[in-house]
């Protein structure tokens, strides 16, 4: 076992998985526990040679796995999330450890993961008839693509990956999957799962820098890139990819707005307000990023909010009574403080929170602002933490007006007390996703997805599940 300069012995059980096999590799990859700032784990970093080995391995799997059916793929799948749940208290606790959210948000994660991919495999993708005649007949199917590469980010590693991972396998693709090399520890663990469950060569697990992320969206042999992330990153995955004309599915980064009406009650939402702001400490590309409240409840809701931010527990994940961990890394982490500094030189009002504490690990605690400027950072730019501005608006039209006005477009949210009123608000909300009186509401039945700079295609439901498939026509005259 490898020993840290302090004696403090590293976590290196780690193992990469290509062909059915675990493997190990020279080079390494250090990983930091966030809530310490301190190295906690070791794991092995692979090389273009093993991307290539592990790409080779999936193109072979491939000419049987896409002839099984679809109720044999979901009986894998099925087994997948049998595996989860049996496993979810040392993936939940490893999980923390490497990323930093609460045990129970971990612990969630995985449950809801594997909930999920059980969802996916109970929907039908059925060949339809286009055209039938005594002349004719013309049909729409869908066949898998190839060889499917999923690279994912550090903020929901298991989620994220199982999404992407289970439409690949369900609608007959093998996989090539590669974490953040911030938090590569889980996924590695649901690579030895995944193992002993789907047939050698049908998923690869590989960790990796953002050099083998690049390598996986140039690969020849690889058909298509699920890439979660930043918008600035999805960009150059698209320009990557472009050489080979590789499918892309993209679901990158939000300002969601929350626009809150005159009629809504501050004290009955604030606390799912708040939640929806500052889960997983702002680390969710859905999180509420900005919220617009008329001027009728501004006060009252500033309140509310700021009595649910006070009363909020930070601190290590691992500690139960812990609501909000740390920020997952450094760069993210001196990222938000530089927010918070900016926002505070331009006279904006901190309502609560915005002091650095000096502390081991990466801490920021719930921080809300007010009298922001439209232009400021914390209202343009993603901030991807826990701060949040809350702004006024009197009349609606330039509420949602200014709640478009920006290039993200992931998804919002319109809360009233009147359902009919709030739908017909959200449909001129410029998103994929806009919901109301609730926020992050998702499931497998559901597609997901970014407008704008937001993203590129869609994640479950049907829609999402064709997104790994090539449509065919046959067209056959009698």
């Amino acid at each position: 076992m490898a020993e840290r300069a302090d004696n403090v012995p590293l976590r290196t059980d780690f193992a990469l998985l290509i062909d059915g096999e675990l493997r190990s590799a020279k080079a390494k990859l250090d990983v930091i526990n966030p809530a310490t700032g301190a190295v906690f784990a070791a794991c092995p970093k692979a090389s273009i040679a093993d991307l290539d080995a592990a790409v080779a391995a999936g193109r072979r799997a491939f000419k049987s796995w896409k002839k099984t059916t679809y109720s044999e793929r979901a009986s894998y799948v099925k087994k997948l999330a049998a595996a989860l749940r049996e496993h979810q208290d040392e993936l939940a606790t490893l999980l923390t450890q490497e990323q930093g959210k609460p045990i129970g948000q971990s612990i969630a994660e995985i449950d809801r993961g594997a909930a999920q991919s059980e969802g996916m495999v109970g929907i039908e993708i059925p060949i339809e008839t286009l055209i039938e005649d005594d002349q004719r007949k013309i049909e729409l199917f869908y066949r898998p693509l190839g060889v499917v590469g999923i690279i994912t980010p550090w903020n929901a590693p298991v989620n994220l990956a199982l999404g992407p991972l289970v439409s690949a396998l369900y609608t007959g693709n093998t996989v090539v999957l590669k974490p953040s090399p911030y938090t590569p520890l889980t996924t590695l663990k649901l690579g030895e799962l995944l193992k002993d469950i789907f047939p050698a060569g049908v998923v690869n697990v590989l960790a990796g820098g953002d050099e083998l992320g690049q390598a996986m969206t140039e690969h020849v042999d690889i058909d298509k890139i699920s890439f979660t992330g930043s918008v600035a990153t999805g960009k150059n995955v698209l320009a990557s990819a472009a050489g080979t004309l590789k499918r892309v599915t993209l679901e990158l980064g939000g300002n969601d707005p929350a626009i809150i009406l005159e009629d809504a009650d501050p004290k009955a939402i604030a606390k799912k307000l708040f939640f929806a702001s500052f889960v997983n400490s702002g680390q969710v590309c859905m999180a509420i990023k900005r919220i617009y409240a008329h001027e009728k409840i501004y006060d009252a809701l500033c309140t509310a909010l700021t009595a649910e931010a006070k009363q909020a527990k930070v601190g290590n994940g691992l500690d139960p009574e812990t609501e909000f961990g740390p920020l997952q890394n450094k760069m993210q982490y001196d990222k938000v403080v530089d927010i918070i500094e900016d926002t505070k030189r331009s006279g904006a009002r901190i309502l609560c929170g915005g002091e650095i504490p000096n502390t081991p690990g990466y801490f920021i605690p719930p921080t809300l602002v007010t009298d922001v400027d439209e232009t400021s950072r914390i209202v343009t730019e993603e901030q991807f933490g826990p701060i949040v501005p809350i702004l006024k608006y009197s009349d609606l039209d330039d509420a949602i007006e200014r709640a478009n006005n920006t290039r993200f477009g992931l998804s919002g949210s319109v809360w009233t007390s009147d359902p009919t009123r709030g739908r017909e608000i959200a449909a001129q909300l410029e998103v994929g996703t806009a919901w109301v009186n609730q926020h992050r509401a998702t499931s497998a039945f559901v597609p997901f997805g970014g407008a704008k700079e937001s993203g590129y295609g869609r994640q479950y439901s049907v829609l999402g599940l064709k997104g790994y498939m090539e449509p065919e026509v046959i067209s056959v005259a009698k």
